[in-house]
């Protein structure tokens, strides 16, 4: 989140090398808490190294199994514990692979410029 230093009324965002080496620890906890994580990454502005004051976290998580519906999955991963905004998307194997043969837009998107940070042979 933006930080207001403290004998000045100018906001700053965090750089990009923070927010990335963050988001390796966060990653690395969050693998070490959950059974069936296959894959997860970030896409976006951070991803293709364009990010500025206000650019938030895209992220995407690939998971064995969820029945819980798509918009609920990324209630129990605490995003809030990055230094910026993330939006997060939590598909499941068997949502992942139809998306991938449906192909679109979206998926070459996250094709090109997806980085991932985990990545198992079933994501």
């Amino acid at each position: 989140m933006p930080v207001t230093s403290s004998t000045s009324s100018i906001k700053r965002w965090p750089s990009a090398e923070v927010v990335l080496s963050s988001l390796g620890k966060w990653c690395a906890a969050e693998v070490a808490r959950r059974d069936g994580l296959l894959g997860f990454g970030y896409f976006g502005s951070y991803a293709r190294g364009d990010e500025g004051f206000g650019s938030d976290l895209d992220l995407i998580a690939i998971v064995r199994a969820d029945s819980r519906p798509a918009m609920e999955r990324a209630h129990d991963w605490p995003t809030e514990n990055l230094p910026v905004p993330a939006d997060l998307l939590v598909y499941t194997a068997d949502e992942w692979e139809r998306l991938q043969a449906e192909g679109g837009r979206f998926v070459l998107m996250l094709n090109a410029e997806a980085r991932w940070l985990v990545r198992h042979e079933a994501a």
